[in-house]
């Protein structure tokens, strides 16, 4: 059976996790200089550092257990691959490429760069904290925006 799937249509437009990708996609449009010096304009294909951040933003905010067990649920979690900006068909990464780029992000400072600009993004938004609702089923996790605490 042939089916296309609109990714963009699948995620409701009220989901807060929505709001999370605008502040992490603006955090790394300002980082872009960063990632250019980074990286050699040749070589081997690699996962570009962007999505390994944005990757890692999504185990903090989902609890995953661990990389390894993020990858898998990448194979069959739609909303973690419309993210990442990855489509249907698109194989998930191995985990050990978070282990083989880490020492390049931690090294250019870029990580702590990344989730600073994020955090203080939301604070802007009066949005300081955001939380994982507890479910019985972890697959139905969603985030809910909490307004900020003073």
């Amino acid at each position: 059976m042939l089916a296309f799937v609109d990714l963009e249509e699948r995620v409701p437009r009220t989901h807060p996790l929505r709001v999370v990708k605008q502040l992490a996609d603006r955090a790394l449009a300002e980082l872009s200089p960063v990632f250019d010096a980074m990286y050699a304009a040749g070589g081997r294909p690699s996962i570009p550092p962007e999505r390994l951040l944005k990757a890692s933003l999504l185990i903090s905010l989902y609890s995953v257990r661990s990389e390894r067990a993020f990858c898998e649920e990448l194979d069959y979690q739609l909303l973690f691959r419309w993210f990442l900006d990855m489509s249907l068909m698109e194989p998930s990464f191995d985990p050990t490429v978070f282990t083989k780029n880490r020492q390049r992000l931690l090294k250019h400072d870029v990580a702590r760069q990344f989730f600073d600009e994020v955090v203080r993004q939301a604070a802007g938004l009066g949005r300081r904290t955001l939380h994982r609702r507890r479910h019985a089923d972890r697959s139905c996790g969603q985030l809910e925006e909490l307004p900020t605490q003073r």
